[in-house]
């Protein structure tokens, strides 16, 4: 799908500047040292929205704020807490966008009430409105039945759609753009997101919920959901997006997608959206985080007991399980569907993000200089700390756009720096949407020049619907990079460098039942080691000599993991030590290596007090997690088996931290670098 600008850029008449500035200009605004006094969380209440979508003096654009796009009422409270919870509690603006009305068959009822009800998709709507708008008071306020205000607005798309505020905290918004939902995970239903960005149908059309201030039906095109969605992201102006995997795979007998579709192609309209919305002049910068859907069912739960009896409370309010009628409709006060079972599949005890868990973000130069990189805007976001130096300096954006979020960069033999990302095409037609490998490797100026493409393994989008993690690499001593994928039927596969620079064929490590991005180490003797997950433990992959081939898999023993790995070479310099979390519990664990096997004793870090889920990042002396809180948590790591003494660090951030010898970095939710300097 092509995604055009709808007005001109002044990005690009300063690109060939901003590739300069990259050896070491420095741009104010985007930096936070931990150190500093923390802001205010409250955000000041702005006033009463405006009809026009478009406003031409924008209110002042607070620190934070985060926009939620989802398909159906329930993906939020389902897939994306507890970070959603975490985003209200900070005080900063917060706005869920459903993109359809989740009306399904119309029946609002427990199954075994089912046949005996009415179909009423405008009345379910409805319900699901009053269920989200109640867990969100809940959740704001500790009231579920907090006032909302409620009001049409017109969108950029032609329509209309459905804004409620929570009038005791203006910040939190809830917009409803009430298209038909496809009513199937996998059905063959053309009148339905997925029919839209395939083709099959010209426009889809609306489903108002029974009571919505929306005062009439309409119909987008497909170029009119991106124009509607790019319009909401230019109304609240977004630092942070929370979305849905727009590439959950496909099941290999069959050829099913792993997630419902609307999750999949709501997903990728929100990405045309933002492709086209990081276009536009004048607009904070935008960080943005995927989130797995169903597959999340077959694989550990992340989260400890009382962060998923919070998730389960919430749920239980959307699905009005107590029956009791204080939402003022006949429509009924939440989702009866959902009542039957609140917890779904498991959804409740996990959140799993699709990718950004790399922690090996940070790199040092020969100088002693440190350099930081994340992906804003879809593009590469660049920040440097000469080695005198005590604060940072950046972001600078190097041109080239459709980057997803995460980044990999690994150092090479001669201080240079490698960046390796995954970048999503959309293509003139549906079916090149694709996304592919991408590397760009720092010049002897310091520069970095443009993207090269290392394509996919993968064969087309229908096949595997571009379903590839982020990268690992491993350097050999004489500068040769191996990059190794998952692929969409969950195997690894890598391509190796020639001493030439160019670059060998694809070629399958094997592995089955892989989930997750795999992690990849090289040790002091300049031997690469691989690992990754699967539901039931880790599966390793290691060079038998320094730079020789990975040779693999081999079972490690391990326990079930929660995915998220991070791996670095090992403190005593023989081998490399993995990292990962227990599951259930946010516990942290750790193992070293030396070949495919495990040449310690799993050493086991208790959670309690600090819990959380995601990728451990294990520095020189330092580690740095996801509290439960969702703040950064940082402890001095000393004797193994040694219990360490976290700090709150009171912040949100997105993807991994990644911790160094210096200090630990990590990406706030405004798009800042927050640095914790060593032995702060």
């Amino acid at each position: 799908m092509p995604v055009r600008p709808r007005r001109p850029s002044r990005r690009r008449i300063v690109s060939a500047a901003v590739a300069t500035a990259l050896v070491g200009g420095t741009f104010a605004g985007l930096l936070s040292v931990t150190t500093a006094k923390p802001r205010a969380a409250e955000a000041k209440a702005p006033a009463k929205a405006a009809a026009e979508p478009r406003p031409k003096t924008p209110a002042p654009q607070p620190a934070v704020s985060v926009v939620q796009i989802v398909a159906h009422p329930d993906d939020d409270l389902f897939f994306m807490n507890p970070d959603v919870s975490q985003s209200l509690r900070s005080g900063s603006p917060l706005t869920a966008v459903y993109l359809t009305a989740g009306e399904s068959d119309g029946v609002n009822a427990r199954p075994r009430d089912a046949a005996a009800a009415e179909p009423d998709k405008a009345g379910y709507a409805e319900a699901r409105q009053n269920g989200i708008r109640a867990a969100y008071a809940e959740m704001a306020t500790g009231s579920r039945t907090s006032a909302w205000d409620r009001e049409a607005i017109p969108t950029a798309g032609g329509g209309w759609a459905e804004l409620d505020t929570l009038r005791a905290r203006p910040q939190i918004r809830l917009v409803w753009l009430q298209l038909r939902e496809a009513g199937s995970i996998n059905g063959d239903r053309p009148d339905s997101l997925h029919g839209l960005w395939d083709g099959r149908i010209t426009a889809l059309g609306s489903q108002r919920s029974a009571g919505t201030p929306v005062p009439t039906d309409f119909a987008y095109t497909r170029e009119q959901v991106v124009d509607t969605v790019t319009g909401i992201l230019e109304r609240f102006r977004p630092t942070f997006v929370r979305m849905q995997d727009p590439s959950p795979g496909t099941y290999e007998k069959g050829g099913a997608f792993r997630d419902h579709q609307d999750h999949l192609f709501g997903a990728r309209f929100a990405q045309a959206a933002l492709a086209r919305y990081a276009e536009l002049p004048g607009h904070p910068h935008v960080g943005v985080q995927n989130y797995l859907g169903y597959p999340t069912s077959a694989l550990p739960h992340t989260l400890d007991p009382a962060a998923a009896d919070a998730k389960l409370k919430t749920l239980k309010t959307y699905a009005w399980l107590d029956g009791v009628h204080d939402c003022g409709t006949v429509a009924g006060c939440g989702d009866l569907k959902v009542a039957a079972r609140p917890a779904g599949r498991g959804w409740t005890q996990t959140v799993r993000y699709a990718r950004g868990t790399s922690t090996s973000w940070v790199q040092r130069d020969p100088a002693g200089g440190l350099h930081a990189f994340s992906v804003l805007d879809g593009r590469l976001a660049a920040w440097r700390k000469p080695a005198d130096a005590v604060a940072w300096q950046g972001p600078v954006l190097l041109p080239g756009g459709g980057l997803d979020s995460g980044i990999t960069s690994v150092t090479l033999p001669d201080g240079r720096t490698a960046l390796f990302g995954t970048r999503t095409t959309f293509g003139g037609t549906a079916s090149a949407y694709a996304r592919e490998v991408v590397t760009s490797v720092q010049s002897a100026a310091g520069g970095f020049g443009p993207w090269l493409s290392l394509g996919t393994p993968e064969r087309d989008d229908a096949d595997g619907t571009s379903d590839i993690s982020a990268p690992a690499v491993t350097v050999a001593p004489d500068g040769r990079a191996t990059l190794i994928l998952r692929d969409s039927r969950h195997r690894l596969t890598a391509r190796e460098q020639r001493a030439d620079g160019g670059w060998g064929p694809w070629r399958s490590l094997g592995g089955t039942e892989v989930y997750g991005d795999p992690v990849a180490a090289t040790d002091a003797n300049g031997r690469g080691y691989v690992f990754a997950s699967t539901p039931d433990t880790v599966l390793a992959w290691a060079g038998r000599s320094p730079g020789g081939p990975l040779t693999g898999p081999a079972p490690t023993g391990l326990p079930p993991t929660t995915l998220a790995l991070s791996a670095s070479a090992a403190p005593d310099g023989e081998g490399v030590r993995l990292w990962f979390r227990k599951p259930a519990s946010g516990d942290l664990r750790s193992a070293d290596f030396s070949g495919t096997g495990p040449v310690s004793p799993v050493t086991e870090l208790s959670g309690t007090g600090v819990a959380g889920f995601g990728p451990v990042s294990g520095g020189d002396g330092l580690l740095a997690v996801r509290s439960r809180t969702g703040f950064l948590a940082t402890a001095p790591h000393g004797r193994a088996g040694a219990r360490p003494v976290w700090t709150l660090e009171k912040f949100l951030f997105s993807g991994a931290p990644d911790a160094g010898t210096d200090g630990v970095a990590a990406i706030g939710l405004d798009g800042r670098l927050h640095w914790t300097p060593a032995g702060r």
